[in-house]
């Protein structure tokens, strides 16, 4: 069973069942009183009736059947003045009666899974049988592209590949692909999700220009030099490492298709933008209202000192 309390996901385990002389010698009221007793600790039989208030034989009537019926178990046995006491507890905090009817295919259900605001911004990666549609291009570890540099920002994807799973299926396909090799097999017309930076992943390089919010790249003797994040929007310019883009366009080789962008002028900014959209996305998609091209400037934060970003803001 799923709760959500104060922004924490909870679950409580139920234990099911199908049999009604079963419930019957559980739904007994004093069986059921002893039930919930044993939910606050584990009691062997006269530490219950000494509780309760009533003869012990009782007690031993009742844990009998509910033991029978499957709804407590004992955990440990202790000698108690020359006798063995058994202690017991409920298999489950919680119980459900299961009719005999077939079970129906659900889709993935999960909180987030539930909410619509979500479920906007992917809703051209997932298939109606909630499978993945789409790959998700991480830079290459090993030197390559013009800047011949080596990706340190791919492993961010797999965070994101557990945010994804709380609502979408695994794909057949392996989903995550190197930059290299989406271009090589010539995947660009697909949905896609890109993990990093210009300097580092070569399909964020070639889409830049189809940013609203995009990385100055300056051409130089050397290649390009990079001068931070550009917005057409704002005119503003942002140069710490910490900043990034989190942006979704459509695709410009296939309009059909959408493109979700995570890119950092450093791979510290990377990885604020795959924080923003896993641990903060009602915050950094607070202003996606469904729209074809949007983009927003994530900076990430290390509020615990530890060296690390765990909080981000959204700039603009």
């Amino acid at each position: 069973m799923l709760h959500e309390e104060n922004k924490t996901q909870k679950v409580k385990e139920i234990a099911i069942i199908s049999d009604p002389q079963k419930l019957k010698m559980i739904l007994n009221r004093l069986s059921w009183k002893i039930l919930v007793l044993l939910s606050e600790k584990e009691m062997y039989p006269l530490e219950i009736a000494r509780k309760l208030g009533i003869h012990e034989q009782k007690v031993y009537y009742h844990i009998r059947k509910l033991a029978k019926a499957g709804a407590i178990v004992v955990t440990k046995e202790e000698e108690k003045k020359g006798a063995i006491a058994k202690y017991y507890k409920p298999v489950s905090s919680a119980f459900g009666i299961e009719l005999p009817q077939e079970y129906t295919q659900v889709e993935r259900l999960s909180l987030l899974s539930m909410d619509e605001h979500i479920q906007k911004f992917f809703k051209e990666f997932i298939k109606k049988d909630n499978m993945f549609e789409g790959k998700i291009v991480v830079g290459s570890p090993t030197p390559h592209g013009p800047f011949k540099t080596s990706a340190r920002d791919g492993h961010y994807a797999s965070y994101l590949t557990f945010f994804l799973g709380q609502f979408a299926n695994m794909p057949e396909e392996f989903a995550i692909k190197l930059d290299v090799d989406v271009k090589a097999e010539k995947e660009e017309k697909n949905n896609l999700i890109l993990v990093g930076g210009p300097g580092t992943n070569l399909l964020t390089q070639e889409l830049n220009e189809y940013l609203p919010i995009r990385f100055n790249m300056q051409p130089s003797e050397q290649g390009f030099l990079f001068g931070g994040l550009s917005s057409k929007k704002t005119s503003h310019i942002y140069t710490a490492d910490t900043v990034g883009v989190l942006a979704k366009i459509v695709n410009p080789w296939d309009n059909s298709k959408r493109i979700i962008v995570l890119a950092g002028n450093k791979a510290v900014g990377t990885k604020a933008c795959v924080l923003a959209l896993t641990n903060f996305w009602k915050k950094a998609l607070k202003s996606f209202h469904g729209e074809d091209t949007f983009a927003t400037v994530i900076q990430g934060f290390d509020l615990d000192g530890d060296g690390k970003v765990d909080a981000i803001e959204v700039l603009e």
